[in-house]
């Protein structure tokens, strides 16, 4: 039940924003949900639930997979079937070297996503009750508002834009364009001088410009997710009033929802496709 009163109410939200979580203290000691401050703290729930809805994923469409079939499929048989054909035609619009990863890495991002995303339409006491009673004081269902799962995938993005970028063009070639774009510098003449500047400016923009794909990729389908569970959160504390209001935020809130686990596919496509091209 949400709580009532300024002070109740900061309490509340405080609660629901509470990742469960176990760190290690000074004196080697592992202890649950006394880890402010402390980076190399787990988030227990977040990396329950995402592992969890993975599982999911793997399981229903390795059963679609095993079971399909050229005659009728099932209703579930052709949602998956809608799904892959969707990525594979957004990858082959998309991504423009040759890899057989990308499709598959593009399925698995936008289901994922999508699932760790859909679990920020139930109802934001139901979990968190259910956990209270079972002697667990803290529970965040949705992976995708914790910046620490976010920032994980858009780090693993990050690997394979650097690999894909040295498969194709080699470690001379990664080095040549941090370093000779986008200010081509000179190679002969008095010119010459000025090369060490124009290629550490180079280097410099570069840099920023290859870190901020993961940062972005990351902070937005974070602040967008986070928002919206924020929004359920202060909803739920209308009590009986909640109701309406929080049918219309849920109806709204898928298209958030599918929304942003299909520009977090598209990115990555479009960022590894990048990584393949030649200037």
């Amino acid at each position: 039940m949400a709580a009532e009163g300024g002070h109740g109410s900061g309490d509340y939200i405080q609660h629901h924003l509470q990742n469960l979580q176990v760190c290690k203290t000074e004196g080697g000691e592992w202890v649950w949900n006394q880890c402010a401050g402390n980076p190399m703290a787990i988030n227990v729930d977040s990396l329950f639930w995402s592992v969890f809805l993975g599982l999911v994923f793997i399981v229903l469409f390795r059963g679609v997979a095993r079971k399909t079939s050229a005659g009728k499929p099932g209703k579930f048989q052709a949602l998956v079937e809608i799904i892959v054909e969707f990525v594979d035609r957004s990858v082959k619009d998309t991504f423009h070297g040759k890899s057989r990863l990308i499709a598959p890495l593009g399925l698995t991002i936008f289901v994922w996503v999508f699932l760790m995303n859909l679990m920020d339409l139930i109802p934001v006491d139901w979990i968190p009750l259910l956990a209270g009673a079972a002697g667990v004081p803290y529970m965040k269902v949705v992976p995708t508002t914790d910046v620490n799962v976010t920032f994980g995938m858009s780090i693993a993005v990050f690997v394979l834009i650097i690999f894909y970028t040295i498969k194709s063009k080699g470690v001379l070639g990664f080095v040549r364009e941090l370093t000779m774009h986008p200010i081509a510098p000179p190679t002969r003449g008095v010119g010459l001088i000025a090369a060490p500047v124009i290629i550490a400016f180079n280097v410099v923009l570069e840099v920023v410009a290859l870190i901020a794909k993961p940062v972005s990729l990351s902070l937005r389908l974070f602040g967008n997710m986070f928002a919206g569970e924020l929004i359920f959160i202060l909803i739920a504390m209308l009590g009986l009033w909640q109701l309406p209001l929080h049918f219309l935020w849920a109806v709204f809130h898928i298209l958030i929802i599918t929304l942003q686990a299909f520009i977090f596919m598209m990115l990555t496509i479009v960022y590894l496709s990048l990584a393949t091209e030649s200037h």
